[in-house]
This record gives C-alpha cells, structure tokens and sequence, in this order.
C-alpha cells in the first residue's frame, strides 16, 4: 500500500491559512487531557476532581512552549539567524521530549497548589501522553516528515514530496512512513498503561510515570535508527537516541524506587 503525500493546509479563514498539524495537535491535547483526568478521577474519587481540566491551560501552554523551545535548541543555526520563526509553530516544530519537561513542570505546579503526592498525579497524565502522541504523530503525515530510508519496493510506503526530501535522497519517492510506526506502537503502549494503572496504579505510585518513560525511550531509540530527517546528530547519532538513552536509564532506576518504597512501606 502506497500511502500518498496530504496538502499541509486544512482551509483558509479571513485570509489566514489553518494547517493540519495544529488542529491534530489541538485534538491529541484534548483527548490526552480529557484521558488523563477520567483516570484519575476513577482512581482517586476522595481527591479534588477534574484538577486536569481545570489547569488544562497551563499544562497546554507549558507543554508547548517546553516542546518548542527544546525544538529551536536542535536547531540553533535556522533559528538563531531567524529569531521571528521561534513564534512560528503553525507548520510543525514541536518535540516529544521538550513537551514531557512541559508536563512535568505543570504537574509540580499542580502538586503544589493541591498538596498532592507528585507521582499520585503525574501517573495518569504519562499514561494518557501515549494517547496523545498516538494522535499528535499524524501531524507529521501532513507536513511531510518524520519518514524513514526509501523502502526496497515500489509498491508500498509513504510518498514524500520532492521539496520535502532530505539532501542525498531526492531520487526517492517512497519512505518508511516511521510517524506511523510510532503512532501505532504509542497507542498499543497507551493500552498497556491504562491497565496497569487500573491494575496497580494505587498500590504502586509512580509505577505509570517510570513505566511510561522507559517504553517511550525504547520506542523512540528505535524509530531513530529508520528516520533520516532527525533535527540533530552528534557525530553520526542522532540526540533523540542520546535523551532515550538518559529517559530509559531515569526510568529504570525509577522502577526500582517504587518497588522497592512500596515495599518497604509494605513490610
């Protein structure tokens, strides 16, 4: 199956063009936060209820001013000779690891203002972040990028504009489609998280949280070794891999903690 190239443009109003990659990062938001409260509400029904709704626009504006500035920083040659594009975010610009420092902010804020456990309220929300990027990743079919090397055949894979080809593969038509690889590998790890929080998610907090940062970073690692268009490389490997690297081993010795504090407690 050839999957064909989609125009970036959704439609036009008063003269100003609405791109495709914002109106599914709008709706990955709103699923993902609409998630994130429902699980916490049926796992803490004594707490303070719809507390991520109610600070959805801090989480929502430190989630993206955090994936944008991290963004920029990978690419400091375009945007330090461009200052006015850090603003531009319509056509894409986003990342995954400057948006999970985002989150992570907005939940100490929170925590703080409700005097809550961190790890009781930052396990839903990086449960239903797979949700979100599950979604979110489909901005990338739409601007042309996150693809993969040109596949062996012609009868199946992602087809990229000649403009939107990276240098040394201009000849290519065909790509793997990797925003689709990691779309579905995001939500069958969404399935995973809602029922181990559902499962364990009272007994063992911060279980979600570390969970969710040791299967993204082997997700991501991954991925990496198929995409040709990562915004940065030392030497020759990419720093998506480096970060994925320092998110699983954060993850590891994070599971560690939780089991071996809920057990101590425990015993």
């Amino acid at each position: 199956m050839i999957i064909p190239a989609q125009h970036d443009i959704a439609f036009n109003m008063f003269g100003i063009s609405v791109y495709w990659y914002g109106i599914i990062m709008a709706v990955a938001m709103f699923f993902a936060l609409v998630c994130a409260n429902k699980l916490f509400n049926d796992k803490h029904p004594e707490m303070n209820k719809d507390i991520f709704i109610e600070f959805a626009p801090i989480i929502i504006i430190c989630g993206i001013l955090c994936a944008r500035l991290y963004f920029c920083l990978l690419n400091p040659h375009y945007y330090f000779t461009h200052l006015w594009k850090i603003f531009d975010i319509r056509e894409g610009g986003l990342s995954i690891h400057g948006g999970i420092i985002g989150g992570i902010l907005s939940m100490l804020f929170i925590v703080k203002k409700y005097r809550l456990n961190f790890l009781t309220v930052i396990d839903p929300l990086a449960c239903s972040t797979f949700l979100g990027q599950a979604i979110g990743r489909w901005g990338n079919y739409f601007n042309s990028e996150a693809y993969g090397f040109p596949v062996a055949g012609q009868n199946w894979g992602l087809y990229i504009p000649p403009s939107r080809r990276i240098s040394g593969y201009t000849q290519f038509n065909l790509f793997h489609p990797t925003f689709l690889y990691e779309s579905i590998l995001d939500f069958v790890a969404f399935i995973v998280l809602v029922y181990i929080y559902k499962k364990f998610g009272g007994k063992f907090k911060g279980l979600v949280f570390f969970l969710y940062l040791t299967i993204y970073a082997i997700i991501r690692f991954f991925i990496e070794h198929i995409r040709i268009d990562s915004a940065l490389n030392v030497g020759e490997i990419p720093i998506a891999q480096i970060v994925s690297v320092i998110l699983f081993v954060i993850g590891i010795l994070g599971l560690l903690f939780v089991i071996k504090k809920t057990y101590t407690n425990r015993y």
